[in-house]
């Protein structure tokens, strides 16, 4: 079964997947594996996938997840594409895909895995694409073989949290570019600061692994959704002129423009 499962994602550009038994996962939502009408929750698998999304960019001013379009249309076509094909070889059994919002905890279900180790700042580093991958896995009741391994941490070189703007406060740039409503000179001036209108990329970018895979030649992806339509620097402009449509296959779109086009508005203020 992993077999296929491994051919029919290598077809996508997907080299990293590999399943775990959900006894040894950290099940956050209960309530959703129930909503999947399996006859036995008990006995389930889980076959993680990291997907590598980063594409090289010459000047960005949002984080490099956002420049693609919205990574959950990626595993919605994905899932769409692949599930059916599982159905049809297996037709006893189900196949039900998540993504961000899933039953359990992507991240150590992955290292578990043996797709990577955790990071000092919580994400999850793989050897070929650093922490540049998104994390989405198919829970199926098809009994397949796994072994879970020792959760890996990294080595803990501290440079992450040494570069974080925000390590003092606890809190992350993202977040702060994130919040709705108005901001404080202070916050303005640390958004300002560190160039990005949306997201923050400062603990991947000096991470020794993300220079390993950069120096290695790894580190990009192949996966034509995340280079064809790649947005990596924006303007008011940009924001102002998508349509709803548009605008709804971004990361950010579930903010509503007026927060990104607040961020926007400070550097092209600042520019003036």
């Amino acid at each position: 079964m992993m077999d296929l499962i491994k051919k029919l994602l290598k077809e996508t550009g997907i080299e990293l997947c590999a399943p775990i038994s959900l006894k040894n996962c950290n099940i956050t939502r209960q309530y959703k594996l129930e909503r999947c009408d399996f006859s036995d929750i008990s006995s389930l698998n889980a076959i993680m996938i990291a997907v590598p999304y980063l594409v090289k960019h010459e000047k960005r001013n949002i984080s490099a997840y956002a420049a693609p379009k919205d990574y959950h249309a990626f595993f919605k076509g994905l899932f769409d594409a692949v599930i059916p094909l599982l159905e049809r070889e297996y037709p006893d059994h189900r196949f039900v895909g998540f993504a961000d919002d899933s039953p359990i905890d992507e991240r150590s279900a992955a290292a578990m895995a043996g797709l990577g180790i955790i990071g000092d700042n919580g994400m999850l580093i793989t050897e070929k694409y650093s922490s540049y991958v998104f994390l989405g896995e198919i829970i199926t009741d098809l009994p397949i073989e796994s072994a879970a391994g020792e959760i890996k941490r990294c080595e803990g070189c501290g440079k992450c949290k040494l570069a974080c703007p925000m390590a003092e406060s606890g809190q992350c740039l993202s977040a702060l570019t994130q919040k709705k409503g108005l901001l404080s000179d202070e916050e303005k001036r640390t958004i300002l600061k560190h160039g990005y209108a949306w997201g923050c990329d400062i603990c991947q970018e000096v991470c020794p692994h993300t220079k390993r895979a950069i120096a290695d030649g790894t580190i990009y992806t192949d996966i034509e959704f995340f280079k064809s339509e790649d947005l990596p620097f924006l303007t008011v402009r940009d924001i102002d002129n998508m349509s709803d449509g548009e605008f709804a296959t971004r990361a950010y779109s579930w903010r509503g423009r007026r927060t990104i086009r607040r961020n926007l508005e400070l550097f092209e203020r600042d520019d003036s």
